[in-house]
């Protein structure tokens, strides 16, 4: 069946006394047929996943169409659900994006009525208009969150924009260049992984370091300033665990060794040893952790 016969086509009339013919505005809304069908393709993308997720459907005015809790999904995901559907199709963007903006700064928001800014509610898009919204919670994670909800609404609809592009789950960051250079003469953590599937780091070394293995990250190094000799591959001598999918070695014994230097950029994959065994001078890079 087609998205456009799942919806219902709502005519808006500039008044009761006029006709059918001084019809000024037409537009779809979403029905009872299109709502099971989000909740159908969310809950087997859930089933693919944990297991777990309430799933909430409602209409483009936050009205409650649909909502299903799959077996042993906490009660309370039921209302938070609903309130990250309501708020995605009410301010016509995912959830995610407002979260991101409050942990930025912006904590005003949070005094919004009726707004549940938690990654997993997105809009439903049909030929550009928003039609409703799905939200989910209760998966393993609030990212399985906004994966479940997004297989929802694909399955009647778009994540497409009606000004064209995709919509972002996320606000941009921005870093001035003076930010950018006191984050690199410390090395620190420009910007962290929380809710998102990558970091970036300014990295700073004056001496050589450990051997290093991320179970999880890939690293994309692009050195800014500086030079090394840098190891990858091998075997890390002496391994012990360090942190959460962090190994750390005395050398790498074997491996590939290559001289880095400004304006080069090297990829490390995950699970891959790499090691900085020497460093000529201070050496400044980013580290883009792809996880």
């Amino acid at each position: 069946m087609s998205a456009t016969r799942l919806l219902g086509i709502v005519l808006l009339l500039s008044g009761a006394a006029v006709g059918a013919d001084a019809q000024v505005a037409q537009k779809n809304g979403l029905t009872i047929d299109g709502a099971k069908r989000v909740i159908a393709a969310a809950e087997a993308n859930a089933r693919g996943k944990a297991g777990t997720a309430v799933i909430a459907v409602v209409d483009e005015g936050g009205n409650l169409m649909a909502l299903e809790r799959l077996d042993n999904t906490f009660a309370a995901g039921a209302n938070i659900s609903i309130g990250k559907a309501r708020t995605a199709v009410l301010f016509k963007r995912p959830t995610k994006f407002f979260e991101d903006i409050i942990k930025n700064g912006r904590t005003s928001m949070v005094a919004l009525n009726d707004f549940t800014p938690l990654q997993g509610g997105v809009p439903i898009l049909v030929d550009g208009q928003v039609v409703g919204g799905v939200g989910v919670s209760g998966a393993a994670s609030a990212q399985e969150d906004e994966e479940v909800a997004i297989a929802g609404a694909a399955a009647i609809g778009t994540t497409t924009a009606s000004l064209g592009g995709t919509i972002p789950t996320e606000g941009v960051h921005y870093f001035t260049a003076r930010e950018v250079a006191a984050s690199f003469a410390k090395g620190a953590v420009l910007l962290d992984g929380t809710g998102r599937n990558y970091m970036v780091h300014t990295s700073r070394r004056e001496t050589a370091g450990q051997a290093e293995i991320h179970t999880r990250d890939t690293d994309v190094i692009y050195v800014v300033d500086g030079s090394a000799v840098f190891v990858t591959g091998g075997k890390a001598l002496d391994q012990k665990p360090t942190a959460p999918d962090e190994i750390r070695g005395s050398a790498i014994e074997g491996g590939e060794t290559r001289h880095i230097r400004k304006g080069d950029v090297i990829t490390v994959p995950a699970g891959t040893p790499h090691w900085f065994k020497e460093v000529n001078g201070p050496i400044a890079y980013y580290t883009i952790k792809v996880r």
